[in-house]
């Protein structure tokens, strides 16, 4: 593997997750999937995530809708908790939700909710999300 994306993706990666989530996943890794998370983190993060032609705004607000299409409600979860720190706001948050009931599925829509409004209330009573 590529020592630079990996190094590339492990940044992107913490800046987007945050280093305690990184720090147990990449470094608490065990034998079993460790080469693993190092593809995922060069591939995924070191590789797609540092292209240029789309923000990272725009990359979550992606990631979301794929997500909520294929039904992977912690990755969902993850993206979602990690679109504040790429600058979406919560109303685009909740177009996009709205977006995904519609295009997805109402059924898509209502975990994609379900989901948002769990990761909305720990936001808030953490202090890290100050709004509505």
């Amino acid at each position: 593997m590529s020592e630079k994306l990996f190094e590339t993706g492990r940044k992107i990666r913490t800046d987007v997750l945050g280093e305690e989530r990184v720090r147990k996943m990449l470094d608490g890794a065990d034998a079993f999937n460790e080469d693993f998370q190092r593809l995922v983190t060069e591939y995924c993060w070191g590789f797609c995530w540092s292209r240029e032609a789309l923000s990272r705004r725009d990359r979550s607000l992606l990631n979301l809708g794929m997500l909520a299409a294929l039904n992977r409600g912690a990755e969902f979860e993850l993206h979602f908790r990690s679109a504040f720190k790429n600058g979406v706001t919560l109303d685009e948050l909740q177009d996009a939700l709205i977006q995904i009931a519609i295009y997805c599925g109402i059924p898509a829509g209502v975990e994609a909710f379900k989901i948002a409004n769990k990761v909305i209330a720990e936001l808030k009573q953490s202090g890290e999300l100050l709004t509505t």
